[in-house]
């Protein structure tokens, strides 16, 4: 689903804050609040609710929900002082604010492959461009371990061809088992290690008829 609202657009397949054609990245979690509190516009969350939503059954202090909209404010740059898109709801939670319009789902071309990277935790489309793999909040793959370094890994979208290269991490990115001394081409499938996390590769081509089961 895509929701534009100012100069932003919010694409939820693919996980992406754009303001025109420029990115802004989130974290993870940063990204699900932001999603949540568009969809449910104009109403009004609850941080208990939005605890629940963020981290079921996990228990986490208020500051981290703090942490979370301050990221969210700073990425639709909303100065000091001033509310924009998020409002605060005093001593109940946070709304989104102002005029989102819907605009459905993202259009894909018929004949372009998707790239996606799917983990324990979750999963995201990459689209043409770098994206980044680690632990600090400006990637696109957040993976939480100590054993991964802030900036660990780079993957690299150029139309059809993919690329994996580790930026210098202190534990190491095994492509297929093999420690990556060099950037790699990806092919869907992959195992990617990055210090003990494993993540897979996947490109799905379109177009790609289903398999008839055969008993």
């Amino acid at each position: 689903m895509q929701f534009r609202f100012g100069p932003f657009m919010l694409d939820t397949e693919s996980r992406q804050l754009r303001e025109h054609d420029a990115e802004r990245h989130l974290s993870p979690k940063a990204f699900e609040l932001l999603r949540l509190l568009v969809e449910n516009r104009p109403r009004a969350l609850s941080k208990a609710e939005l605890h629940e939503r963020l981290w079921p059954a996990v228990f986490v202090s208020e500051a981290t929900l703090s942490s979370l909209v301050a990221e969210v404010r700073a990425a639709l740059t909303e100065g000091a002082g001033r509310e924009g898109f998020v409002r605060t709801v005093h001593r109940f939670g946070y709304a989104f604010k102002g005029e989102a319009t819907e605009l459905g789902t993202s259009n894909h071309a018929p004949d372009r492959a998707r790239c996606w990277v799917i983990w324990e935790s979750g999963q995201i489309a990459l689209s043409e461009g770098d994206h980044l793999l680690g632990r600090d909040g400006d990637v696109a793959v957040w993976l939480e371990s100590p054993t991964v370094s802030r900036h660990h890994a780079r993957i690299r979208i150029t139309g059809p061809i993919a690329t994996l290269e580790d930026l210098g991490s202190k534990n190491g990115t095994f492509l297929r088992g093999e420690r990556l001394t060099a950037p790699a081409a990806l092919v869907d499938g992959d195992t990617i290690t990055l210090g003990s996390v494993p993540v897979r590769f996947r490109r799905i081509e379109s177009g790609v008829s289903t398999a008839t089961r055969s008993d």
